[in-house]
Parts: structure tokens; C-alpha cells; sequence
């Protein structure tokens, strides 16, 4: 039997995961009650967003990238810091 390549594995438990907890927008409504976690993940997706928006990427691929750090704070940051930069 083939062997799955490791980026789809981190993908379908980015997907698996991602109904574990809120997306950033939900976070953001509400900023005054994050912990510290919660800051340290809305920094830090700001932070790959603001990356995300300066490289030199196509309009498709930065649109691919952005929606999956919005929707998937957690899961998008790692994939993005591993296999999108």
C-alpha cells in the first residue's frame, strides 16, 4: 500500500481539528476574554497574515493561504509556517 505523503496527513487533521475551537474572527469579536494562549494566537496569525499579504506570491495562492489561517487559527499557522513560507 502507498504511503500517504506527510502534508496531506497534517491537512486532514488540520480538518479534523479545526471543529475543535473558534476561528480567528471569533476571537477577535471578543478580545477582552482570551488568555494568554488565545493573544499568543491572534499575534501570531496577524503576524503570518501580515507576512502572507508582503510576499510575492500570486493573488490565488495568498487568498488559499489567508482563508485557511482565518478559519483554522491553530492548524493554518503550522501548516503556513511549515510548508508556506
Amino acid at each position: 500500500m502507498r504511503r500517504l505523503p506527510l502534508w496531506l496527513l497534517l491537512l486532514a487533521t488540520t480538518v479534523v481539528l479545526a471543529g475543535c475551537g473558534p476561528n480567528l474572527i471569533d476571537l477577535l469579536q471578543n478580545i477582552w476574554t482570551l488568555g494568554f494562549c488565545g493573544t499568543v494566537i491572534v499575534v501570531l496569525d496577524i503576524l503570518a497574515l501580515i507576512e502572507l499579504a508582503n510576499s510575492s506570491r500570486g493573488f490565488s495562492s495568498k487568498a488559499l493561504w489567508a482563508l485557511l489561517i482565518i478559519f483554522f487559527p491553530v492548524g493554518g499557522l503550522i501548516l503556513y509556517y511549515f510548508f508556506g513560507r
